[in-house]
């Protein structure tokens, strides 16, 4: 139209080179998992933006933690605040943590699809990989489906407590805290344990939806001894150079790409 301004043929090139470019790179992937199919996928928050699940640690969940309620978001989900101000750790776990209504995107699905063996460690907590089929499932920061008395020690499903407020035990009256790792708590030893097991036998690792930069889930990538390591990010991280393949785009479009 008169008077819009035009985009530089540039433009519309490098749109076409990185087609190509990721195009080439899916390819690559996909020859390399054809003979060598024992693959380990490590996955973060990035894997479950397409079902409506932000990311928490991004810039927007920084942002909500500081404007409603004065607060680093690591400080609100640790464990000294779930002790010391439960109506302050639940109102935002509540709020921002927990998407039972949530559905498996085309990523959860492809990689609950492939054929060959594999197996999931994933850093998020929405129990997505298990919605979408998926067997072996290591979740290395627990799970919002979970919940045990801090006072008795029983267990309960989120099907089974209020999703408002502080959850209370309905035998004791204790409070009940999430299967969650939270921050100043360790990861299980059991579940790291078992990850580094994995990683260190697979022949494929391919890193999804993170920017590696919590420790010490992130710390597992150089536990791979195998043939081709991968990430898959909707942006560059700084660790893109320690990958064979670095692919950035959507995870929902390049893992059924990949995998199909």
């Amino acid at each position: 139209m008169e008077g819009q301004p035009r985009l530089p043929f540039c433009f519309f090139a490098m749109l076409e080179f990185c087609s190509m470019e990721i195009s080439s790179l899916v390819t690559s992937l996909r020859n390399t998992m054809s003979s060598h199919p024992r693959t380990a996928f490590l996955t973060g928050a990035g894997i479950s933006t397409a079902s409506g699940i932000p990311d928490f640690r991004g810039k927007e969940g920084i942002a909500y933690a500081s404007r409603h309620y004065g607060m680093r978001y690591e400080s609100l989900i640790s464990h000294s605040t779930l002790m010391s101000k439960p109506e302050v750790f639940y109102d935002f776990y509540w709020s921002r943590m927990v998407y039972p209504n949530a559905k498996p995107n085309a990523a959860h699905l492809a990689i609950a699809a492939y054929r060959g063996e594999n197996a999931v460690l994933t850093q998020n907590i929405d129990g997505l990989h298990q919605k979408a089929g998926s067997k072996n499932v290591i979740e290395l920061h627990g799970t919002t489906a979970k919940y045990s008395c801090l006072s008795c020690g029983r267990s309960y499903s989120l099907s089974e407590i209020r999703h408002d407020g502080v959850p209370h035990c309905p035998s004791c009256g204790g409070v009940l805290r999430p299967d969650v790792v939270l921050y100043e708590e360790p990861l299980d030893y059991s579940a790291l344990e078992a990850a580094r097991d994995i990683i260190s036998s697979a022949e494929v690792l391919i890193v999804v939806g993170t920017s590696l930069n919590v420790y010490p889930a992130a710390g597992l990538i150089y536990e791979f001894r195998g043939r081709t390591k991968a990430i898959v990010n909707l942006e560059a991280t700084p660790l893109d150079s320690y990958f064979d393949l670095a692919i950035h785009g959507p995870a929902e479009e390049i893992l059924p790409e990949v995998l199909g």
